[in-house]
Parts: structure tokens; C-alpha cells; sequence
């Protein structure tokens, strides 16, 4: 149960940020046309809390991030499901990137992504979200280029509504970003924003069997009586 709806200036970890955060997307409960889908495996363990407290049922959707050959942790891209890849043409030009560099990095993050989605839920592919209002979730966002990914791979599934939602964002990431979805709801846009990790207190990394065991707890959150 929500016990604090407040957002505090940090987060103890990404199990009291979910909970905040479903707080604020009330509006959403417990429809049937809803689902809430997680990028893995940061953002599984917010959306788990989010889709309990809202009985709505909770997915993934496997985004992998284009990191610069040598500097992995900037990000030229993003690659989601369904074939689409976003780059991010500036960072490219600044780092005298190729169109070999960049298809060797997409081809060798595909295999992850492919080997991912079949470990989570046991077969490739998106899950099938046509008509559907999907809440798009993260523990974060800093440059943008993975959920942009992931907002373009739901477009192509012909979506209703994208409501995107995360515990904290960047600025740049929120004038890129909400243009591109139908809502957005996050808990603090904050200054001087270098890294997600900066606004939790306890930010450890989620393994795939973590991602695993809350997909499979997160099966009967529909099922649940009202109450």
C-alpha cells in the first residue's frame, strides 16, 4: 500500500520510487484497455510496484542502448524490438563514428536483445500492443535515445495512447521525449542532471533473474479483487 505520496528530494531505491509514482498515475487503474510495459532491467522493479498498485498487468519491452566503441556508457543510438534503431546523429559527428562502427555495435547489441526477450518471457518479439494504452516505464531518464526507441517500436505497433512515466528526468530528455508521447509523468526534472543513478540512495543493477521472478509475481495483479 501507498504510504507516502510525497516526492522526496531522492529516492531510497526503485521500489519507493514505482510506489510514488504510481500515485500519480491514479487515472489509469484498473483499466482493462492498460498495460504497463518496463524497460529492462532498471525499470522492471518500478513498474512492478506501479502495476500492483493499479492492477494493471506488467511486460517488457527490450530497448538496448548504442554505446560509443571505447566510451560505452555514451550512448549513439538505441535498438528496440520490431526493428527499429534510433542514432544520435550529433554524437556521431562529434565522435567520428562510422556506418560499419555503428552496425557493428547494433548487430552485437541485437543478439542481446533477441537472447533477453526469450529469457524474460520465453519468445522474441514485442508483445502485441495494437489499440492498447501502454505506460511506458524507466527508473530514469538521461539522454533519451532508448525510450525514444521504445516510443518508436510501440508507434509501429499502432498504440492508442503513450503515457510515459519515470521517477526523474533530464530536461534535454523531457523537451526530446514529450513531444513523442500522449503523457508524461515524472516525479522531478532536476538541475545540473548527469546520471539516473545520482537521484537513488540504493541503485544496485537488476539482474535477468530479478526481471524474471517480478514478471512471474506480477501475473495476478489483474486477477486481484477490488478492495
Amino acid at each position: 500500500m501507498l504510504t507516502d505520496m510525497s516526492t522526496p528530494h531522492r529516492f531510497k531505491d526503485r521500489v519507493q520510487a514505482g510506489c510514488i509514482l504510481a500515485g500519480a498515475l491514479g487515472r489509469y487503474a484498473r483499466r482493462q484497455d492498460v498495460v504497463v510495459l518496463a524497460l529492462p532491467r532498471g525499470g522492471v522493479p518500478v513498474a512492478f510496484e506501479i502495476a500492483r498498485e493499479l492492477h494493471l498487468p506488467l511486460d517488457v519491452l527490450v530497448v538496448r542502448k548504442l554505446g560509443v566503441p571505447g566510451w560505452e556508457e555514451l550512448a549513439m543510438g538505441a535498438i528496440a524490438s520490431g526493428g527499429v534503431q534510433v542514432i544520435n546523429r550529433s554524437v556521431v559527428q562529434a565522435e567520428a563514428i562510422t556506418e560499419a562502427m555503428i552496425e557493428q555495435v547494433a548487430a552485437r547489441e541485437r543478439k542481446v536483445l533477441e537472447r533477453r526477450e526469450l529469457g524474460y518471457r520465453g519468445h522474441a518479439g514485442a508483445p502485441q500492443m495494437a489499440g492498447q494504452t501502454v505506460i511506458l516505464v524507466d527508473d530514469g531518464v538521461a539522454t533519451g535515445a532508448t525510450m525514444e526507441a521504445a516510443v518508436k517500436a510501440l508507434r509501429r505497433q499502432q498504440v492508442a495512447h503513450v503515457c510515459l512515466a519515470v521517477p526523474v528526468a533530464s530536461h534535454e530528455a523531457h523537451a526530446q521525449l514529450k513531444p513523442l508521447v500522449d503523457d508524461w509523468v515524472s516525479l522531478m526534472m532536476p538541475e545540473g542532471f548527469r546520471a539516473v543513478g545520482e537521484w537513488y540512495d540504493e541503485f544496485p543493477q537488476v539482474t535477468d533473474a530479478e526481471v524474471t521472478e517480478l514478471l512471474a509475481a506480477a501475473r495476478g495483479f489483474v486477477g486481484e479483487k477490488k478492495g
